[in-house]
């Protein structure tokens, strides 16, 4: 399986990067070394994420790599990542903006 990002979620993770590394450059290391080692085991187990609790009749789930949401759905052999969300933040829909 491969992990795949969104034009849109790449931009707003590397928004999230950036903004931590403005107060303390080794969250941002250690945010981004999580947020690897969690979404490469969705290469293996793809369902492992948790169904979307705002949008249960979807086909998004999510994983947290605090304070971050990952929403992503399969298709075919791909995890596409479809957005990227401060836990704070309520979306309106998984993914307004998702290319896939």
């Amino acid at each position: 399986m491969k992990i795949v990002f969104t034009p849109s979620a790449r931009d707003q993770f590397l928004r999230a990067l950036a903004y931590i590394r403005r107060d303390k450059p080794s969250a941002a290391v250690s945010f981004r070394h999580q947020a690897e080692k969690t979404l490469a085991r969705l290469q293996d187990y793809p369902e492992s994420g948790r169904t979307l609790p705002e949008f249960p009749d979807t086909h998004y789930r999510e994983v947290i790599v605090p304070p971050y949401r990952f929403f992503y759905r399969v298709k075919e052999n791909v995890v596409w990542i479809v957005a990227v969300w401060h836990g704070a933040q309520l979306p309106d829909s998984p993914a307004e903006d998702a290319e896939n």
